[in-house]
């Protein structure tokens, strides 16, 4: 009896068009939605994987250069303030670190988010698998990098024998949260609109810069708070600022809690006031939630953006 000779399976290059349904539902169900992601979880953690192999890739030093970069911040914004416009804040290393920290996390989620679906057209077009698990897996990178920088601060902390533990370590994980939310939020839009407008991920280094000077990540934060509470704008105009602006409501929360000092160095009488956001720790918490708040609003509608052009992103791309 003869055989039947096996035909050989034909390999799909990234020219074809995709063999796979890429389309999704017309409507977005959040809860559905996030069982789905949990089922395709282990594809998360792999893509989170490549992700750090290949920022590193070649690399002598490694995962050495995630430590590198707070340091480098660091030694350029001592010289700045500490050498060139001193600002006298003792332990300088500790509220640099504890604000960069913050930033580093939601710069790195951002620009790494918004080439996510580019970079893996391949990826795309041949494979389902939840679209939102890209920006995910470049915010799951970015903590990795997080990680590294934070054993940094640990580092100085111990040097300066620094102790930040007290009531106001109680920020340090809702303004996480409150960061995390938000990254997640913009992480989504910007991924989702740097297929359609390419433009976009350069358009977004800008934005980041001015957004990084606009937001007291390496100034002292009583420079703004007393600018604006000194207009006509007053105490109103200060909690404006903090709800528009999260990053610096994040960052506020993050200087407290390891910094801890709200005024490190007595104001002379009429002289400028020196020191981090002057509010309670129970004013800084109901900020940090309200802002949790915003972002959660905010995720479902940049989710509900990106769902509605995941289903082209095969034709986009």
């Amino acid at each position: 009896m003869a055989i039947a000779e096996r035909k050989p399976e034909r390999l799909i290059s990234a020219e074809e068009p995709s063999q796979t349904t890429t389309s999704e539902t017309p409507k977005l169900h959040p809860i559905r939605r996030l069982r789905e992601l949990w089922r395709y979880r282990e594809i998360l953690a792999n893509l989170t994987r490549k992700e750090v192999k290949v920022k590193y890739t070649s690399s002598v030093l490694g995962a050495a250069w995630a430590m590198l970069n707070p340091l480098l911040f660091l030694a350029v914004f001592w010289f700045i303030f500490g050498v060139v416009l001193p600002n006298g804040l003792p332990n300088f290393p500790i509220y640099i670190l504890s604000s960069i920290l913050a930033w580093n996390i939601f710069n790195g989620s951002l620009t790494l988010s918004a080439r996510s679906v580019v970079e893996n057209a391949n990826l795309v077009k041949k494979v389902y698998f939840p679209r939102e698990i890209l920006p995910l897996a470049s915010i799951g990178a970015s903590l990795v990098d997080f990680l590294f920088q934070a054993a940094v601060l640990g580092i100085f902390l111990a040097i300066l024998t620094y102790n930040p533990f007290g009531l106001n370590l109680l920020l340090l994980p809702l303004a996480f949260v409150a960061l995390l939310l938000f990254t997640a939020a913009l992480s989504l839009f910007v991924a989702a609109l740097n297929v359609k407008y390419r433009d976009t991920q350069h358009l977004l280094n800008l934005a980041l810069l001015m957004w990084f000077w606009l937001t007291p990540v390496v100034y002292q934060f009583s420079a703004i708070q007393g600018r604006i509470q000194d207009s006509r704008f007053g105490q109103s105009g200060l909690y404006a600022y903090l709800i528009l602006n999260p990053m610096a409501t994040v960052i506020a929360g993050f200087q407290r809690a390891i910094y801890k000092v709200v005024t490190p160095i007595p104001a002379s009488a009429g002289g400028p006031r020196v020191g981090l956001l002057d509010l309670s720790i129970g004013q800084q918490a109901e900020l940090l939630g309200i802002s949790c708040g915003i972002s959660i609003l905010l995720i479902l509608l940049t989710w509900r953006y990106f769902f509605r052009q995941a289903g082209d992103f095969a034709e986009e791309l």
